[in-house]
Parts: C-alpha cells; sequence; structure tokens
C-alpha cells in the first residue's frame, strides 16, 4: 500500500509546487519531480510483478455506490512499469524542449498537468472499482487534451484535440454501458464481484458487454474505426506529449480490453476471440499503409502507433481463441507475445517522438521532404533514432524483433486447431501481420533515410545543431532499454510468463524458456542443443537460457521454432570486429585517395535531385491506391469567355472517414433533417403527432 500511495502521491505534490514557482523554474523542477515521480512508479510496477501476490485497499465508502478501493496486481504492475520508465526519460529529458515555449505558453501550466496525468494513470491502473476507475479514467481524458492543445494559439491545434476529447467519451460512454451491465449482474461495482460472476453471465449479457468494452476502449487504442483521430492529435501536440500518448495512453486501451476480458469476461467464446483478432490485423494493416504514405514524421509515428496497437490485438485475438478452444499453452504464449510488444511499443515509440521532436526543434520542421543530412549535423539524436527504428523494424538484436517473431509464431502454431473457419481466420491474420512487418521496414528505412541521410533539402535542415544534453539523455535511457530488452528476451519471457499466469494460462515460460542453466530437460534434447551453445553462460547469468523455443512432442523433444538474438549478437559483433580488421588490413596496402564526386557528368549534386519522402512513397500508394484514393477535384480558370487552364487538385480522404465515419455522418444527417422536416409550425399536425405516440405508448402497454 505504501508503494501505490508514494506513486500517487508524488506526482500531486509536484503539480503543487509547481504553481508555486515561476515560469522559468517550471521546466527544472519538472525534471526533478518528474523524475522521481516516475522512478516511484516504475519500482512500484517491479515490486508488484516481483510479489505476485494481488493486493486490495479501501479508501472510504461511498453512498449507494459502495468502497473506493485500489490495489496491485502483476497485470497491473507491468502496466505501472512501463508508464515509469516512459515518464522516466521523459522528465530528464524536460529541460531540452520545454523552455522553447517560455514567454509564448504557461510552462508552470504544463508541470501541473504533466505531473497530475501521471497521478491519474497510476490510479486507473490501480483501481479496483468502477467508480474509482473511470473517475481517474475521465481525469486522465481531459488532461491529456489539455496537453495535446497546450499550443491553443497554433493554427489547427483546436481542430486536432477536440476530435480526440469527443472520440475518447464516446468510446469510454460505451465501456462505462458494458460495465455497468456486468455491474448488474454482479451486484457491485468492485472488480471482485465482476469477477466473481464470470462463468454464470448470460450469453446475452456476455457478448453486449464484450462488444461495447471492447470497441469502447478501442478506441482509445486508434483501433478500426476509431482510428482517424490518432494522426491529427500526435501531429499537433507538443512531441513529449506525443510519447506520452503513444508510450502510455494507448496502452491503458488496452488494460482496459485485457482487464474485462481476461477477468470479467472469461472465457470468452470463440467468435468473440476471432473478432479481436480480425480487428487486430485489420487495424495494423491500415496504420502501416498510412505511415508509408505521410511525409510529417510526426504523424508518421501516430500512424505507425496505429499499426503496433493492431499487432498487440492479434495477439489477444489469438490467446483468446486459444484458449476458448482448451489449447493453454497457445494462449500464455499468445497472451506474452502481446504483452512483449506493448512494453517494446512502448519504449521505442517514445523514444522516435523524442527524436522527432529534436528534429522539429534543431531543423525547423518534420516533413521529411524538407530535410535531409542530419546524420552530420545530428550525430547523436541520429545514433539514437537509428536505434529506435531498429528496434519498431523488428531488426534484432534490439526489442521489436523478439515479440514480432513470438507474435507470428503463435499464429503458426494455429495449425493444431481443428475448424477450418478458425484456421482460415488465422491464415488471413497471418497474412495481413506478415506484410504489415515487411511494409513496416519499409516505411522505417524511409522514414530514417529521408532524414538523416544524403544532403539537406532546406536551409534549416543544413544549419541544424545537435539537440541539448538532457533531450540526448531521455534518447539514450530509452534507446538503450531497446537493446537491453532486445538481447535478453529471455528474462522477459519469463518473467510475462508469471504475470500472464496470474489472470490466465500458466506454461508459458517453461514452453518459451527452457532451462538449459539447470536441470529438468530430457538428456537427449539438452545435449543436442549443447553442442550448438544453448548453454554459453551457465553459472554467470541468472536466467533459465538465451534460447526461445517452442518445444513440442512427446516428453517436449521436438522443437516447433527457436531463436537467440543473444547468440546473434555476440555473433554480429565478430563479424562487425572481422569486417572492421580486413578493412584496416586493405588500407594499408592500399591507401584511400580522395577525389572529387561525380553524377552523370555533373561534379555537383543538387539536393532537387535526389529521393524525396514523397518519391520513395510513390510504389506504395500506387499498388495501395484502392486503400488512399485520391480524389481529384478540377477547376476551370476563365479569362474573357475563354478557357486558359485547369487547374487539378488531388485530395485524399482518410479510409475509416470513406467507408464508416462518411456513411454515418450521411446517414445523420439525413434523420435530422428529417426530424426537421416535422417542425413546419402547423398546430393541428403537432396534435395529431402527441395523438399517435399515445396511442403506440398504450397499444405496447397492453401488449406487454
Amino acid at each position: 500500500m505504501n508503494t501505490v500511495a508514494i506513486s500517487l502521491a508524488l506526482p500531486l505534490l509536484g503539480a503543487v509546487l509547481a504553481l508555486a514557482v515561476r515560469d522559468r523554474a517550471a521546466v527544472p523542477l519538472l525534471a526533478v519531480t518528474g523524475a522521481l515521480s516516475s522512478l516511484a512508479t516504475l519500482l512500484t510496477g517491479l515490486f508488484g510483478i516481483a510479489a505476485g501476490i494481488p493486493s486490495i485497499y479501501v479508501f472510504g465508502r461511498l453512498p449507494v455506490l459502495g468502497p473506493v478501493e485500489v490495489g496491485l496486481d502483476p497485470m497491473s504492475s507491468l502496466f505501472l512499469a512501463a508508464t515509469g520508465a516512459v515518464f522516466l526519460a521523459l522528465s530528464l529529458a524536460a529541460p531540452g524542449y520545454l523552455p522553447r515555449y517560455l514567454g509564448k505558453y504557461s510552462l508552470r501550466g504544463f508541470s501541473v498537468g504533466f505531473h497530475v496525468l501521471l497521478s491519474s494513470i497510476v490510479l486507473v491502473l490501480t483501481a479496483r472499482d468502477l467508480v474509482t476507475f473511470f473517475v481517474a479514467w475521465e481525469i486522465m481524458s481531459v488532461l491529456a487534451y489539455l496537453l495535446v492543445a497546450y499550443e491553443h494559439r497554433r493554427a489547427g491545434t483546436q481542430d486536432a484535440a477536440l476530435p480526440m476529447l469527443a472520440a475518447g467519451e464516446i468510446g469510454a460512454m460505451a465501456a462505462i454501458v458494458g460495465l455497468l451491465l456486468l455491474s448488474v449482474t454482479a451486484g457491485g461495482t468492485s472488480f471482485a464481484a465482476l469477477a466473481h460472476v464470470a462463468r454464470v453471465i448470460p450469453t446475452s449479457v456476455r457478448w453486449a458487454a464484450f462488444l461495447l468494452t471492447f470497441f469502447g476502449f478501442g478506441v482509445k487504442v486508434g483501433l478500426f474505426p476509431g482510428m482517424s483521430w490518432m494522426p491529427r492529435a500526435y501531429g499537433a501536440a507538443p512531441p513529449n506529449v506525443s510519447a506520452i500518448l503513444s508510450g502510455v495512453l494507448v496502452n491503458l486501451g488496452i488494460y482496459g480490453i485485457l482487464r474485462t476480458d481476461s477477468t470479467f469476461l472469461a472465457p470468452l467464446p470463440v467468435g468473440a476471440g476471432l473478432i479481436v483478432l480480425t480487428i487486430g490485423a485489420v487495424t495494423a494493416i491500415l496504420g502501416i499503409l498510412y505511415a508509408n504514405t505521410d511525409d510529417d514524421l510526426r504523424r508518421m509515428l501516430a500512424h505507425s502507433s496505429i499499426e503496433n496497437m493492431g499487432l498487440v490485438t492479434v495477439g489477444l485475438g489469438a490467446a483468446f481463441t486459444f484458449l476458448a478452444m482448451h489449447f493453454p499453452v497457445l494462449a500464455a504464449m499468445a497472451f506474452v507475445a502481446a504483452l512483449f510488444h506493448l512494453v517494446n511499443h512502448s519504449l521505442y515509440k517514445s523514444l522516435l517522438f523524442l527524436g522527432a521532436g529534436a528534429v522539429d526543434q534543431q531543423a525547423g520542421s518534420c516533413h521529411m521532404d524538407r530535410l535531409g543530412g542530419l546524420v552530420r549535423k545530428m550525430p547523436w539524436t541520429s545514433g539514437f533514432f537509428l536505434a529506435g527504428v531498429l528496434s519498431i523494424a523488428a531488426f534484432p538484436p534490439f526489442n521489436g524483433f523478439s515479440s514480432e517473431w513470438l507474435l507470428i509464431q503463435s499464429l503458426l502454431r494455429s495449425v493444431e486447431l481443428g475448424p477450418v473457419g478458425v484456421k482460415t481466420a488465422f491464415a488471413f491474420a497471418g497474412v495481413l501481420v506478415a506484410l504489415t512487418a515487411g511494409l513496416a521496414a519499409t516505411a522505417f528505412v524511409r522514414a530514417y533515410a529521408m532524414s538523416f541521410l544524403g544532403l539537406g533539402r532546406s536551409e534549416q535542415a543544413d544549419e541544424a545543431k545537435e539537440a541539448p544534453s538532457t533531450l540526448r539523455w531521455g534518447m539514450g535511457i530509452l534507446a538503450a532499454l531497446c537493446l537491453l530488452l532486445g538481447i535478453a528476451p529471455t528474462y522477459v519471457v519469463t518473467g510475462l510468463g508469471r504475470i500472464v499466469a496470474s489472470f490466465g494460462p500458466a506454461g508459458a515460460q517453461g514452453a518459451l524458456a527452457p532451462p538449459f542453466f539447470s536441470t529438468g530437460l530430457p538428456a537427449a534434447f539438452a545435449s543436442t542443443f549443447q553442442s550448438i551453445g544453448a548453454q554459453i553462460g551457465k553459472g554467470v547469468l541468472p536466467a533459465p537460457g538465451l534460447v526461445l523455443m517452442h518445444r513440442i512432442g512427446p516428453g517436449g523433444t521436438g522443437v516447433a521454432f527457436a531463436s537467440s538474438p543473444s547468440y546473434l549478437l555476440l555473433i554480429l559483433l565478430a563479424l562487425l570486429a572481422a569486417a572492421y580488421g580486413l578493412r584496416l588490413a586493405l588500407g594499408r596496402r592500399s591507401p584511400i585517395v580522395l577525389r572529387r564526386p561525380w553524377d552523370g557528368g555533373r561534379y555537383h549534386l543538387w539536393p532537387e535531385a535526389t529521393y524525396t519522402a514523397t518519391g520513395f512513397a510513390a510504389p506504395v500508394r500506387v499498388l495501395f491506391s484502392s486503400i488512399f484514393r485520391r480524389t481529384v477535384e478540377h477547376e476551370e480558370v476563365r479569362e474573357n469567355a475563354f478557357r486558359v487552364r485547369i487547374q487539378r487538385q488531388p485530395q485524399e480522404t482518410y479510409v475509416v472517414d470513406r467507408i464508416v465515419s462518411g456513411p454515418l455522418w450521411q446517414a445523420t444527417r439525413k434523420i435530422a433533417n428529417m426530424l426537421a422536416s416535422l417542425h413546419h409550425g402547423k398546430l393541428n399536425l403537432y396534435i395529431t403527432y402527441a395523438f399517435i405516440v399515445l396511442l403506440v405508448a398504450l397499444l405496447l402497454a397492453h401488449v406487454w
């Protein structure tokens, strides 16, 4: 209880201190108090994971509504740890970015919002009754809106922030209704009461609660179809706020889905699991397609967040389906893959948003077509951004590789399922996930190459300077964590396996991280892998081993898949050392001679002649033109009754707006116009309407 109370109280204390200082002192104060608050949150999460025992504390009792409860369990502890890690890096980076707003906007106001937002997130994750949960959720939503709209005098900021708030409120209302349905059945609002009646909920109530909560919390995640607000909000927010949105707040939507579907509604029917699986796959592919074509670096990262949350949702859908079909070990593996990817996304996406903020501050733009050549101007930022790019594009040995690899391998285990329809759904999701992974690599090669390599395509890019040291420290911490989780996945999988066992099926850690450093494996199996180095590090590293694999067959002597980013790192380092040694050896024999560059008869290459981000994205735009569907507006220009030219202006309609929001809006307008036609001012017709309504009401009362 002490750790939870400290995690709630420290950010509030920081907010009070921020109100007591001048604007200029608010930023260094935020760095200190924010770091301490974040560290407390991180440690609370880690202690909760290590303890593994749920705890509940009653703060008081409200009339009618019942007790106000908070507590910890391994699930909420994981989300707290991820939240603390991201906020810690952002707090340390604050002095490197926020001073640009001095004299323009209130830095004290930002600091207060930053601290109270952290406290509200902690309360969301530790709430153990519906009233506390949704009160904290509303506080968090309003504060997120205020921070997104921080630069409120900048054109377009309010237009981007308001849809985020509106979409979030619609989703929250749907989730509240879904959970209240369960509360009526349970006869209480505490999480314990809801979990107690999970297996006796009527089928109709279960389905209604599932659909309302999944799509309600899905709006916060950016799942299809509630995704169109994210790129606008992320692009308008200050970069450190965008990092919070992408690295922390989207996790709360996944937390809501996971808490509801694995605790209050478990076990879900097979159909529900397939809905989650399919929606996740569609979300992922749409997100990465738009990430491949957007020129703005921050909007591109926002589309990528949609893609990554789609991948996490695919893992959850696979886990729910495996669990419903009585494959607990496969379900545990899918849960581990989803949670691993969620933690990874929090780290590398926060890193990338900080990098984008550094580029925006130092080069004056986030438009990739106006960047280029920054690797020479901002080498540290370039290196950290590259670490984030390699992580998110799933290149080993960084963390994104292990989680995406586990996710794909989990989908491939659908071969053990019986029904053809279920296998078809998994095959559909697997194809979209594989395509998403390939397009993600393309998108981030484009982002890094067009922003940091080549020639500068604007004066600001040519005159850019390295980011401030505090901003680099924030990026460096996140980059180091990305590498650490990538080269030690067995540690992560073992911990996540214990967390999954606390709310769902067990067996993930035994299936994915065999105990090569201890006894318990069949002798023939262990000796086979010992010969290829599976026991390297035994007696030195406190881990079960450094090989990820899925053991199958009688006695667990077969292997479905295996990988070891840890050993891969050693191989990569050896190859790099060999290449460097070869270069030194050849350099002594044939010294390097510098010559003037030559390009097609020219000795000077102009930036205008190089590839741009728009040109790089053209093949994707052409191949998937049915998704983007650009419309061309024509405008004739006439002089003296003669047409002198035709102007063509291409416009792109977001796919969700075209197939979901647009038709709904048109239908709403038609209904509104029809209702408006009833207001004609004729009293006799109004009396007739009232008489008809009265007759219908009496008829219904008689029938019932």
